[in-house]
């Protein structure tokens, strides 16, 4: 598949419809992805690029074929492809489906935060199976990249939109040069790739009384710093069981990120109440209309004239879970790994990441308030790894 290979590629508008002309090029050789199908635009190849890196450093550190889905340049959600349990698969709406441990990774990154996730951009570090490709191809999504695609699989996704779902292909081995240039404001800037690696060589420097870093334990902290480096900063996340569970992006204040990953998680975990499995819904129900229905479901903010419609998913309209059963309920939520992008100046996200099961905490470190940060953790038993390495992505 070597279709449509160039070195520079006309879009329909830049970041709006207004901003024209706009293209992507190389100054020289070939761009290093392939159209297979569909017509990309210039935020799709923004997301389109971006996660690919995040896809390709998950599968090279951890050896694992990994997904994430990606919206407005941040991933609302990456894994790496591990089982699914039967509770997953049902809260992730993939239970009908054969599942490879590729779809599986999607699977994970699509269901961190559905709510996010619809009409994204999906990244995959693998040869497209039909699995996956089938997965893919009931998702609300704008398009894909991958390595490749088998031939049943690439058909399935060319028939995806009555033939307009963008199907990228990526050279697999490109390695863009060691600078990077971008241009604001008729500024051209100029640094040096961010090319380290995450590793478990991070997690040598602990300083909290806890120091047992369980090997899932390392294997979701990395997730969870992989992901940051290619989320718009600041930014948090929280991780569990191989995946993302909630992304807290662009906020200008630490503890504004960790509140909002947290709300993320708590939704994500608070979907794999049994209540949620026993909804019945009106025959026809769409799939995206359960999940907005479920996210209202579990929300406190919701107005009467929302919960009017609400109830018109519904055979028989559920009882809401009351406050405290929901804090019930996410009390049972453990074993979670923080990653920051940056350090923590107070110990406020600590405070905020136990509310929500944390056990596992790497940052950066360098706070002039670090001691206190320690003394946070220890107060609630945590692990904590000083990385030494900052991963803002602007």
């Amino acid at each position: 598949m070597t279709e449509n290979i160039q070195n520079e590629l006309s879009l329909r508008y830049g970041c709006n419809p207004h901003q024209k002309p706009a293209r992507v090029f190389m100054k020289s050789g070939d761009l290093p992805f392939t159209v297979l199908n569909g017509a990309p635009g210039y935020i799709n190849l923004l997301d389109a690029l971006n996660s690919w890196q995040l896809v390709k450093e998950l599968k090279t550190v951890l050896q694992l074929p990994a997904a994430a889905s990606f919206k407005h340049v941040s991933p609302a959600g990456a894994a790496v492809g591990l089982p699914l349990s039967d509770q997953l698969k049902k809260a992730y709406d993939v239970d009908d489906l054969e599942l490879s441990p590729l779809a599986s990774a999607y699977a994970r990154a699509r269901g961190a935060d559905r709510l996010s996730s619809f009409g994204d951009w999906a990244a995959l570090s693998d040869v497209v199976d039909v699995p996956t490709a089938r997965l893919l191809n009931r998702e609300v999504s704008d398009g894909v990249i991958a390595p490749g695609y088998e031939p049943e699989a690439l058909e399935i996704l060319r028939k995806k939109q009555k033939g307009r779902y963008i199907v990228l292909q990526m050279d697999p081995n490109y390695e863009p040069a060691e600078f990077e240039q971008r241009e604001v404001f008729g500024v051209t800037f100029e640094q040096k790739r961010n090319t380290t690696l995450a590793s478990p060589e991070w997690f040598k420097d602990i300083p909290t009384k806890n120091k047992e870093l369980t090997g899932e334990a390392q294997r979701d902290l990395l997730i969870s710093l992989i992901a940051l480096k290619y989320t718009q900063s600041n930014s948090v996340c929280f991780a569990v069981d191989g995946q993302c569970i909630g992304i807290g992006a662009g906020q200008q204040s630490r503890i504004q990120c960790t509140r909002l990953a947290g709300s993320k998680a708590a939704i994500w975990y608070l979907r794999l109440h049994p209540r949620i499995a026993e909804l019945r819904w009106k025959a026809g129900t769409k799939r995206q209309d359960r999940v907005n229905a479920i996210d209202l479901y579990l929300r406190d903010d919701v107005t009467p004239i929302e919960l009017e419609q609400w109830k018109e998913n519904f055979e028989k309209v559920p009882q809401r879970l009351t406050p405290e059963e929901k804090q019930e309920w996410l009390k049972t939520l453990s074993g979670v790994a923080l990653g920051s992008d940056a350090f923590f100046p107070f110990r406020d996200s600590i405070d905020c990441g136990a509310m929500y099961g944390v056990k596992y905490v790497a940052q950066p470190g360098g706070s002039l308030r670090d001691d206190l940060v320690i003394e946070a953790c220890d107060d609630y038993g945590m692990v904590m790894a000083f990385t030494g390495v900052r991963l803002f992505h602007h």
